[in-house]
This record gives structure tokens, C-alpha cells and sequence, in this order.
């Protein structure tokens, strides 16, 4: 199939499946509203209550879900690119378990005068920052970063902050314990539109620099050499990068928790079906990312009358997980390294 047919193929099923999830997900309801209703109150035409239902509760979450998957998709392929590796993510890294281990510290620990949404995600980030230096200096070695001492790092120190929030967890008062469970799983029905408007912004500028920064992923794909030939100040785009990704990451999961698989799962597909580049996959990760995250959230709370609301980063690992295995084992060879 030619490449550009293929490219708005991909674009129109992207559309609508975004489309489909944000009204499926503004739908749910203890009794389940139809997409009619959605709509109605969406347009100002519908019932007091089914106005409170899709716009006073449904509306911030599935808001904040666009962005927080849109965020974790284009970080994920960012963090592929950088260090040429597909396995590398966000999760996989560390920087969402050092993120969530700064968010669990402002849960715990009140600071005066400074209200919560201000200190979480600014510890979110100091957190996801420094997580990512430290296992980009671990794994760095004379010959450059290799693929296996990456993944290792990022495994080792992942599971470290995993285990002291867990930690912390035990030890957290009986009201805060609660926040902490729930948060480190991912939930996206703890935000606000206060926390919105404090995340969003970063979360958009932030994508909108790393898309930028598409035409020298390329080139620092083929190696540092190729890439300075070419005139990339390869250490400061790097170093940029880094930290964007960072405050990016931070700044979604801040408040939404610890969500696995969207950053890996999302720009790897874009890849098999459409090589490696950056200029297209980043832009594609952002839609993918959005719509594969509300898809899960709907699927998580499906069962709230039988079990409650599962953790969304439950749904992402069992959905995300065995897709991904078939992948790699279908089209493994045709992947674009």
C-alpha cells in the first residue's frame, strides 16, 4: 500500500477512534447514559443530571486522560529515539516510579502555606528528573549507552522507589493510605480543574518542543557521529530532551499516578507500520496515546458495579502487555532500527 494512503488511513481510524473513546468514557454513568444523552449535554441541551454526570464529573478526567496519554505516547517514542532503543519508555525507565515516588512524599508530608497542587507535581518532577539521570549515568559507559545496562538500570531503580513507596504506604495514616494506593496504580478520577490547569500547559509545551525536535531524532538515530556531520549539537538536544521528557512525565502522572505500557506499547506500533520516523510517529503517539488511555479507562470502570473501579494502570499492563508480545512476535522484523 502506497505510504501516504496508508498514513491517512491510519489518521482517519485514529479520529474516530479518539472520537468514539471520549464519548464512550463521558458516557459512564451507575446507569449507563446513551451517547445521545452524551451529546445533549455536551451541546447544553441535556437533563440537570445528566449535565452533573458527563460535565461536572466525567469531563475533567477524560480532559486530563486526552493529555496524560498524549503526553506518555510521545515521551515513550522520544526516549526510543534517544537512546535507539524500543524497548525504552517512560515506565520501563524508572521516571514514572520516581515521579510517583515524589508525589507519594508531597501526599505525606503537608507544607505550610504551599498548597498540595503546587508541591505534588514539583516534586514529581524533581523526582522523574533526577530518576532519569541516574540511570542514564549508571548505564553510560566509555563506548556510549548500551541497550541491556539501560533497561537494567532502569528496572533496578524502578523497583527501588517501587519498593519505598510501598513502604511508605504501610506506614501512611489510614487517610492518606488510600491516596497513596490508589495513586500509585493510576486513577484518573482524582483530578481537579485545578490540577488541569497546572499540568496541561507544561504537558503542551512540552510535546510541542519534542515534535519540534523530530528532524534531529532522526538523525541521532543513525548515531552522534551522523548526527554532529549534519551540524546537531548532539549533547544539548539530548540534555534538552531529557529534561522536557521529564517535566512532561511528571506533570501527567503527578496526579493521575503511576500508568505502564502507553509510552512503550503506542509509538512501537507507529513504527511497524510506518518506520521510523519521527516526524510522523511523535504526532501519531500523541492521538494513539490519547485514545488507547481513554479506551482502558472505560474498560476500568465497566465493572465499578461488580468490583469497583479498577486502577487504569492495571487495564494498560493486561491490555498492553500481551499486544505488545504479539507484535514483537509478528513483525519483529519489520521494525525500522
Amino acid at each position: 500500500m502506497e505510504k501516504g494512503l496508508k498514513i491517512t488511513i491510519i489518521i482517519i481510524l485514529l479520529t474516530v477512534m479518539l472520537m468514539m473513546s471520549i464519548l464512550l468514557d463521558l458516557s459512564w454513568a451507575p446507569r449507563h447514559l446513551s451517547l445521545g444523552e452524551v451529546w445533549d449535554a455536551l451541546m447544553g441541551r441535556g437533563t440537570w443530571g445528566n449535565d452533573i454526570i458527563v460535565n461536572g464529573h466525567n469531563a475533567p478526567r477524560v480532559f486530563f486522560g486526552i493529555f496524560v496519554g498524549a503526553a506518555l505516547g510521545v515521551t515513550g517514542g522520544v526516549m526510543q529515539a534517544i537512546f535507539r532503543n524500543p524497548l525504552a519508555s517512560p515506565y520501563l525507565l524508572g521516571l514514572s516510579s520516581g515521579a510517583s515516588l515524589g508525589a507519594a512524599i508531597a501526599i505525606m508530608v503537608s507544607i505550610p502555606l504551599i498548597p498540595v497542587v503546587v508541591v505534588q507535581p514539583l516534586l514529581a518532577f524533581v523526582f522523574c528528573l533526577g530518576t532519569m539521570m541516574l540511570v542514564y549515568t549508571l548505564s553510560r559507559t566509555v563506548g556510549g549507552v548500551r541497550t541491556e545496562t539501560l533497561i537494567l538500570a532502569g528496572v533496578a531503580v524502578s523497583s527501588l522507589f517501587s519498593a519505598v513507596v510501598s513502604f511508605m504506604t504501610y506506614i501512611a495514616p489510614s487517610e492518606k493510605m488510600q491516596s497513596i494506593v490508589f495513586w500509585s496504580m493510576g486513577n484518573l478520577g482524582m483530578v481537579g480543574w485545578e490540577n488541569i490547569l497546572v499540568a496541561v500547559p507544561v504537558i503542551v509545551i512540552g510535546i510541542i518542543i519534542m515534535v519540534f525536535n523530530s528532524k534531529n531524532l532522526n538523525a541521532m538515530m543513525l548515531g552522534d557521529a551522523h548526527a554532529m556531520d549534519l551540524g546537531i549539537d548532539v549533547r544539548n538536544v539530548r540534555l534538552l530532551l531529557i529534561v522536557v521528557s521529564s517535566f512532561v512525565v511528571a506533570s501527567a502522572v503527578a496526579f493521575v499516578g503511576s500508568i505502564g505500557f502507553i509510552g512503550l506499547v503506542v509509538p512501537h506500533i507507529f513504527r511497524l507500520l510506518l518506520g521510523p520516523d519521527n516526524r510522523l510517529i511523535l504526532p501519531l503517539s500523541a492521538f494513539g496515546g490519547a485514545a488507547f488511555i481513554l479506551m482502558c479507562d472505560y474498560v476500568a470502570r465497566l465493572g465499578a458495579q461488580y468490583y469497583g473501579v479498577l486502577p487504569i494502570g492495571v487495564v494498560t499492563a493486561m491490555v498492553g502487555a500481551p499486544f505488545f508480545i504479539y507484535l514483537l512476535s509478528k513483525k519483529r522484523s519489520e521494525v525500522g532500527w
